[in-house]
């Protein structure tokens, strides 16, 4: 029993992967599901759907890996953040769609909040912002909107969870209704502190308790699948969000360590030890992972936006067929076009937190074409990196000092995308030679607990590096195009 199945439960696919006793991936399997869309801004999926999806990839990825199910040491789940789920206990099924981490339906919600001057409240005890990014007014939302629901969930018959308590559920067949501290710090729910649900944000965000799940190191014991659906009984060993699982995966487990992940969106992460750092930028501070009852912190950025902008450029915009092609159009852009891009579609995340902000393009010329169009996106990534780590450098600069940025995800591939980052930010970029390291890191924690991987500290010696990209412009010139994105963000805000 030397291998680990890792579920990677993300925001547009699902996938499984298999891992060694040497931490390497050696099966995967892949099923995209559908988004829906049913108002401007809102963003749904089928939970159902999700759980099709897992299963059917879990499978294929055993049999791929010619393994027997019961020679599985353990599975990790990692998964998208915030998203939220409602069901029912007695079913399990979900009484609406999952609204997802994206979804913007309860900014109203968040403004008046806001205008009673919750937030410092809110901020002081949970780490976060009021925003609808995270999950607790969205399950306000779903009780309120679904006839029956609060009195339901007042009186026990339902539970809450985000993906990964879900999945657990129904992997255990209902018998275990669990989360781990990393998902449990996104809700608004969590106080940051103690590690415990705070019953003042219960209040205050109209959520009852009963629907919660109990909260859990992220490697624990979370009991065992149910036989019928891989043929054997399964641990589960680890759960975790999913940037917290590539801080996991990249190694960044020592203060001052700092990831940035690129997939749907962008998140950096920036390991700053055993206590929380209250950002003055509007960062997030958040429990990175808790192992042994300890935690360690980190602060966040999140980008709503990064390759969600070239799948608009994919889908919306005919640009191109596939993602991978935008590398290659964008080189033929013409540098004398100064096309900026702010992709708001779904408001501005960190460091602005602007929820009404809409998606702009600034600088079009007579001559600018798709070209120009696919550079903007490209750039817009690296734009917002270099915003979230100007906050972090201010917010903790003994931690952040010199420090090199360890990225991962899909747009982590792209060698025009990693060069201009290098170059925004004048930095250091190392890209390992294993980009996607959510499932690497949720493999990790569970065959840690399983017996199977060394400790925290020898993690460094099974990461590797693949290439670093160096800046190639100056001072001057990173100066003045990032003083054109400022002016672009400027014009961008409703605020």
């Amino acid at each position: 029993m030397s291998h680990v199945l890792a579920i990677d439960q993300g925001t547009t696919s699902s996938r499984a992967v298999v891992f060694d006793s040497a931490l390497n991936p050696i099966a995967t399997a892949q099923r995209e599901f559908q988004q829906f869309y049913p108002e401007p801004g809102w963003v749904e999926h089928d939970a159902e759907e999700i759980w099709q999806s897992v299963v059917e990839t879990a499978r294929e990825a055993i049999a791929q890996a010619k393994l027997k199910p019961s020679g599985l040491a353990a599975i990790g789940i990692t998964n998208q953040r915030e998203t939220a789920v409602i069901w029912e206990r007695a079913t399990g099924k979900p009484i609406h769609r999952a609204i997802v981490w994206q979804d913007r339906r309860t900014a109203d919600i968040c403004a008046k909040l806001r205008s009673e001057s919750a937030e410092e409240k809110i901020s002081a005890r949970t780490g976060l912002l009021c925003d609808p990014y995270f999950s607790a007014t969205k399950i306000a939302w779903i009780l309120d909107h679904v006839e029956g629901a609060r009195k339901a969930a007042e009186d026990g018959k339902l539970a809450f969870g985000t993906i990964e308590t879900f999945l657990l559920w129904r992997l255990t067949g209902g018998k275990m209704h669990a989360t781990d501290a990393t998902n449990a710090s996104r809700t608004l729910l969590l106080n940051l502190d103690t590690g415990r649900w705070d019953f003042d944000m219960l209040k205050l965000l109209n959520v009852p308790p009963p629907l919660l799940p109990e909260v859990r190191d992220n490697a624990a014991e979370f009991g065992v699948t149910e036989a019928s659906l891989f043929d054997a009984s399964i641990p589960v060993r680890a759960m975790i969000g999913d940037q917290q699982a590539a801080t996991v995966g990249q190694a960044c487990v020592k203060p001052g360590m700092m990831k940035s992940t690129y997939g749907t969106g962008c998140f950096a992460l920036l390991h700053t030890g055993e206590k929380p750092v209250r950002s003055r930028h509007r960062l997030l501070s958040t429990i990175a992972y808790q192992l042994e009852g300890k935690r360690a912190y980190a602060l966040e950025g999140s980008i709503f936006v990064a390759g969600a902008a070239v799948q608009w450029l994919r889908d919306a915009m005919g640009a191109i067929k596939s993602s991978s092609e935008a590398d290659a159009l964008a080189a033929k852009a013409n540098p004398k076009e100064q096309v900026v891009l702010v992709p708001a579609f779904t408001g501005l995340g960190a460091p602005w937190w602007d929820a009404e902000a809409r998606g702009a393009i600034f600088g079009l010329t007579r001559e600018s074409g798709a070209a120009e169009l696919a550079r903007a996106v490209i750039e817009s990534v690296g734009f917002q990196t270099a915003d979230l780590l100007q906050a972090m450098h201010a917010d903790c600069p003994e931690a952040s000092e010199g420090t090199v940025l360890r990225v991962d995800g899909g747009m982590a591939k792209s060698e025009l995308t990693m060069q201009f980052l290098a170059d925004i930010l004048g930095a250091p970029i190392d890209r390992p030679r294993a980009t996607e390291m959510t499932a690497r890191g949720a493999a990790y924690l569970a065959g840690r607990a399983a017996g199977i991987y060394p400790d925290l500290d020898a993690l460094e010696k099974l990461w590797s590096l693949e290439r670093r990209f160096l800046p190639k412009i100056g001072a001057e010139e990173r100066a003045i195009k990032l003083s054109r994105w400022r002016d672009a963000v400027a014009r961008t805000r409703s605020r």
